[in-house]
């Protein structure tokens, strides 16, 4: 099988000192890639590219999807229900992603909001306030089956938005008490969660302390601190999105997205 040519749509910079050792969201899922596919290289089982979509949101920001096998939307401190023209052109990409007869999609926190927009659902603010660091995530039917049987997974969180209710043609994965839509699957053309398989316990510690007390409220703060850590389900997580990726299932026309 050659390599899958997956393109990273980077929806952020990441906090200071991750940006410094990662050079960016590409870098710190370059890390996290490495680790799934190990001990295979890297590069024979992907070739990445990275989109800056933000700070370069034009239409050559984007690859093109004739000649690219996947994307990848990042998560972002931006709120995914705004109408900020980069925004905007990202949901529109995600559409013609999306019904593209051959490219699958994984969305990633925000990016699991902008599928989840591009789809036809309300993303917004939740009254139940943050969910942050290592959060236990219960998994329904179809999330056991992606995720090889396991009842639950830990997953870092950093989020206090949230998608309600699930996508037209998709099945919700997973849940907590706060968030009931963790993520969400079509089979052959999407994949999306909420939490966050890429941070470390390193960078979720930059996060909290930035946002400590300004953004995140002290009690929120202290309790992520608490829970922060590498003992989580991020990698095994990945290697279901790698499965994903190279399961030969033929992708679903998803005409109710071309209205």
């Amino acid at each position: 099988m050659p390599p899958i040519r997956l393109a990273i749509l980077e929806a952020d910079t990441p906090v200071p000192n991750t940006n410094a050792k990662y050079n960016g969201y590409f870098g710190v899922f370059s890390h996290l890639l490495a680790r799934a596919v190990s001990p295979a290289p890297l590069d024979s089982v992907f070739t990445l590219s990275g989109h800056d979509v933000v700070n370069s949101p034009s239409p050559s920001s984007y690859p093109n999807l004739d000649e690219i096998d996947a994307i990848l939307i990042t998560g972002s401190k931006h709120n995914s229900f705004e109408d900020d023209p980069w925004i905007l052109s990202l949901v529109e990409f995600t559409r013609k992603a999306l019904t593209h007869p051959r490219v699958r999609v994984i969305g990633i926190c925000f990016g699991h909001q902008i599928v989840a927009r591009a789809m036809g659902c309300l993303v917004a603010r939740s009254n139940a306030g943050w969910e942050v660091s290592v959060t236990e995530t219960t998994l329904t039917e179809k999330g056991k089956e992606i995720f090889g049987g396991r009842e639950s997974l830990k997953i870092q969180q950093m989020h206090r938005d949230q998608v309600y209710g699930t996508p037209a043609g998709a099945t919700r994965l997973a849940s907590t008490e706060k968030c009931p839509n963790h993520g969400f699957f079509v089979p052959g053309r999407v994949i999306t969660v909420q939490g966050h398989p890429e941070f470390t316990a390193e960078i979720m510690q930059e996060i909290l302390d930035l946002r400590r007390g300004a953004v995140i409220p002290e009690e929120v703060y202290q309790s992520g601190i608490d829970r922060n850590g590498d003992d989580h389900d991020g990698v095994f997580m990945t290697k279901a999105f790698v499965r994903f990726l190279q399961d030969d299932t033929p992708k679903t026309t998803g005409t109710e997205l071309e209205s």
